[in-house]
């Protein structure tokens, strides 16, 4: 035997599981991260009465609740496929992602509650030194977890879990608004600080907007119309493709799956035309490192595509005359 000869495989259930134990590692350190830092804020609400605060550590709760879904997402994802989910449980991830969005939108009005009944009931607040020391504690675990976040989703591709990044990211900046509004009030504007968490609360409702088109996308098997061309592309350098006919690509989860219709010479052999396949397949999951799986349909050349697959009207027996497509 070769010395040298190795095998490797793609979009195998090891590297699914690899990726699972990935994102339960980010979302298990993050909970505990902002609960934590949430827990601190909430003590200084108490003690400063600031509505800006509030709304600051009302949103860091959400967003450590916003870890739960996932966890419980990335757990079942472990599961091998079975005879009534053949697809595995990926899916499940994007049930979370819809909560995740739910979440956040449920802090912004609870927040913009707070805000607006400030307005309308003022009240003093004590203890800015401590607001100010919040605020950067919010802003410094905030930055932490959304670099984790979005260092580990990106390596996963996860879509759930980089909007939960992004919305860390943005939550650090609006506890340094925070910062601003405590300032604000510290040189004789008390309004600066429902002012701060309307803004807050305006911010929070963007995220929910950019999360649920990211979201919801994936939930629809939306996928960046970019992917197909480089599907198309990686299969091109297999020299005895003669047509690609169709591409159907969708996300399950973190992972992403291809359908792809290539034609072939008409006089191939079943054997030949099966490794020009496997070769496709391999060509696609070695050069595409998103892709998980991809599955090949051959069809002859002249005859390549879904319409050549159409069966023409015809009856069975004494049944109506029908077509399949």
């Amino acid at each position: 035997m070769d010395s040298h000869a190795h095998t490797h495989t793609h979009g195998t259930l090891d590297a699914g599981v690899l990726s699972n134990e990935r994102g339960i590692a980010a979302v298990k350190w993050s909970f505990f991260w902002l609960f934590a830092t949430a827990l601190f804020q909430l003590a200084i609400v108490a003690l400063s009465g600031s509505v800006a605060l509030l709304a600051d550590t009302i949103h860091n709760i959400g967003d450590a609740a916003t870890a739960i879904p996932l966890w419980v997402a990335f757990s079942l994802a472990k599961r091998k496929p079975s005879k009534r989910f053949t697809y595995g449980y990926g899916r499940v991830e994007d049930l979370a992602g819809v909560a995740v969005v739910m979440i956040i939108a449920f802090s912004a009005v609870v927040s913009g509650y707070e805000s607006i009944g400030r307005f309308l009931h003022p009240q003093k607040i004590s203890y800015l030194w401590a607001v100010m020391a919040a605020s950067i504690i919010g802003f410094m675990g905030n930055e932490a977890v959304a670099i984790y976040r979005l260092k580990v989703g990106g390596e996963i591709a996860s879509a759930a879990l980089i909007a939960d990044g992004h919305h860390a990211r943005v939550d650090g900046l609006t506890s340094l608004a925070v910062f601003a509004g405590a300032i604000g009030v510290w040189l004789g504007y008390p309004l600066a600080d429902p002012v701060v968490g309307l803004a807050i609360t305006l911010t929070i409702v963007g995220i929910v907007w950019d999360s649920g088109k990211t979201v919801f996308t994936r939930l629809l098997d939306g996928v960046d119309p970019e992917v197909i061309e480089e599907i198309r592309h990686a299969i091109g350098h297999v020299k005895e493709v003669r047509e690609i006919a169709e591409i159907r690509v969708r996300w399950l989860g973190h992972q992403l799956h291809a359908e792809v219709n290539i034609a072939l010479a008409a006089d191939l052999s079943v054997e030949k035309a099966h490794e020009i396949a496997k070769e496709a397949r391999h060509t696609l999951l070695h050069h595409l490192k998103y892709l998980s799986n991809a599955t090949i349909h051959v069809d002859p050349a002249g005859a390549s595509g879904e319409k050549h697959h159409a069966i023409s009207e015809h009856a069975h027996d004494t049944s109506s005359t029908h077509s399949h497509p």
